[in-house]
């Protein structure tokens, strides 16, 4: 979806006595997808490393066991920003992604996955309250930062101006990714999406992917989120790995009456990327 109006929200950067700028150490994580177990590895990971503030960049409820003890995890961050992700959006508003009814029209294949996309997002919703269904309606589009060293930080769901499409990947051709970073008015651009991490220069700007807290698409399954630090000197981006308890999660899938069980826990047994391999363009990680 294109946003045809984008939402800045300012960001202040903690100063010294001074009243120089201090120092800084942000969490970014996205693609929690109902999965309180691995959000809350990354959580502690990111405390034991000095994260002060967290963002959290969009999907944070559908296809996972638990929307409404993540949401409530996430909100109960002390130091937090938001940006809503295209999942979040269709929770929200009833919207649903693609194939549409028209789509299963011209080709009836299409039927089982469009009744399993109607069906998973269905039985989010109706975990939620009206209070947090219109919570994630009004979530920000992209959060805002000038680090304490002049840096401009960018964090969306996608890409600036979309919550969905190509993101920000290891593949994706030079040309292209320029093109979803044009007039960002950013010097680091970070995002989640499609899973992937990733971290690459293009023209001036550098393109950051946090991978995912769950729903893996990479061959290892660990969570990964990227933590920034900071100070007037200069700073310093990189991702983590954590790992997690893949079996409490998929207990938690078995006892929960989620209609797309089998779909959750093949991403948490890594059926669906054994045969992945690192990409190009993807990051080194911290742990």
């Amino acid at each position: 979806m294109r946003l045809h109006a984008r939402t800045t929200v300012a960001v202040l950067i903690p100063t010294d006595r001074a009243g120089r700028p201090g120092r800084v150490r942000l969490g970014l994580l996205s693609d929690v997808h109902g999965n309180r177990v691995a959000l809350e590895a990354v959580v502690a990971d990111g405390i034991r490393n000095g994260v002060e503030e967290w963002w959290a960049l969009g999907d944070f409820v559908a296809i996972g066991p638990e929307p409404t003890e993540t949401l409530e995890m996430l909100t109960n961050l002390p130091s937090v920003r938001f940006v809503r992700g295209n999942t979040d959006r269709y929770v929200a508003s009833g919207e649903r992604p693609a194939p549409h009814q028209e789509d299963v029209e011209r080709d009836p294949a299409l039927m089982p996955l469009f009744l399993a996309v109607e069906s998973s997002f269905a039985w989010t919703r109706d975990q939620m309250r009206p209070r947090d269904l219109a919570w994630l309606a009004a979530l920000p589009t992209e959060q805002r930062a000038v680090l304490p060293d002049g840096t401009r930080l960018l964090g969306v769901h996608a890409s600036p101006r979309s919550d969905d499409g190509t993101g920000i990947t290891p593949e994706v051709p030079d040309a292209d990714l320029a093109a979803l970073l044009a007039d960002s008015d950013a010097d680091v651009v970070c995002g989640g999406h499609t899973h992937q991490p990733t971290d690459r220069r293009v023209g001036p700007t550098r393109a950051v992917n946090l991978g995912s807290v769950s729903n893996p698409i990479t061959s290892d399954l660990r969570a990964t989120y990227v933590v920034v630090d900071g100070d007037r000197h200069g700073h310093r981006l990189a991702h983590r790995r954590v790992a997690y308890d893949h079996d409490a999660v998929l207990e938690r899938v078995r006892r929960s009456d989620h209609p797309e069980r089998d779909y959750i826990s093949s991403f948490q047994r890594g059926d669906q990327v054994r045969h992945l391999a690192e990409r190009p363009g993807a990051p080194a990680f911290d742990s």
